[in-house]
């Protein structure tokens, strides 16, 4: 058995999802189990997918759904249900982990606890460098330098570069560290007992923005969990692209409806 899962959320970036699996081949943790949880991209994605992840030697459990509008959180729902581990990671599908982003988060998983990371945004032209090659000699974690010229430039250049940094002294990390704890959708995991107490991810959040992540912070927090920052060390890469837009009625429903009821266990989540 597995000792831990990451579940990684896509719809047809493909290119993108053959560099997350470059980079989880090259994990220095190796207990995991892979999950893709696809909106809905349709026949031909899964079995080109699954065709790839078994030429580099990878086991993925393939998920997904009919399309029908941006369904996130359902099929997140959904590979939640097929995990076979106690621990889950969540990433976004155009984010590529360091090779230690596993190790990070097993060695500090705690009972109860959310561990929040973040991620170094790259900019239009660093992304573009970004293939097989460049994983596999892992010169993507030798860019720091690169990341912070180029976060210098213009509005499609690099930013949070300061995310990419490894701090592993204590004093160091109470220092740089906020302390004010959040989650962040790309990069989290946490218990999957939390999850199921909470009852996943609420599925009456169509469309992108609050329901990944806001909307599941503030319900467990009713519920007590902790949250413990793994930034500078669970870091992640983010590819570059165009700026998503956030859908208004989810802003609504959560201010509206679920931070008034203070409940913390969701109608339309893993139990229907």
């Amino acid at each position: 058995m597995y000792r831990i899962s990451i579940i990684i959320s896509v719809y047809k970036k493909i290119k993108e999802l053959r560099l997350i699996l470059y980079a989880l081949r090259m994990q220095t943790f190796k207990d995991f189990e892979i999950i893709i949880a696809d909106d809905g991209s349709g026949n031909d994605f899964g079995e080109t997918v699954k065709e790839f992840a078994g030429k580099i030697g990878l086991n993925i459990n393939f998920v997904t759904q009919v399309h029908n509008g941006f369904r996130k959180n359902k099929i997140l729902n959904e590979s939640i249900k097929v995990s076979k581990t106690n621990h889950l990671i969540f990433i976004d599908g155009d984010c590529i982990p360091h090779s230690n982003f596993i190790k990070a988060h097993f060695e500090n998983i705690k009972k109860d606890t959310v561990l929040c990371g973040r991620r170094v945004f790259l900019g239009e032209k660093l992304s573009e460098r970004f293939n097989k090659d460049f994983i596999m000699n892992h010169e993507y974690e030798k860019n720091n330098f690169k990341i912070f010229k180029d976060s210098l430039r213009n509005d499609k250049s690099s930013k949070y570069f300061e995310e990419g940094l490894i701090l592993k002294n204590k004093f160091l990390r109470r220092v740089f560290n906020p302390k004010e704890i959040h989650i962040l959708g790309c990069n989290f995991s946490l218990p999957k007992d939390l999850m199921e107490k909470i009852n996943g991810f609420d599925e009456d959040y169509i469309g992108a923005g609050i329901g990944e992540d806001t909307d599941l912070e503030y319900r467990l927090s009713l519920i007590n969990t902790k949250f413990y920052s793994v930034r500078n060390l669970s870091i992640l890469y983010h590819l570059f692209h165009k700026k998503t837009v956030e859908e208004k009625s989810n802003y609504e429903y959560f201010h509206n409806v679920v931070s008034k009821s203070g409940k913390y266990f969701c109608k339309n989540g893993l139990i229907k």
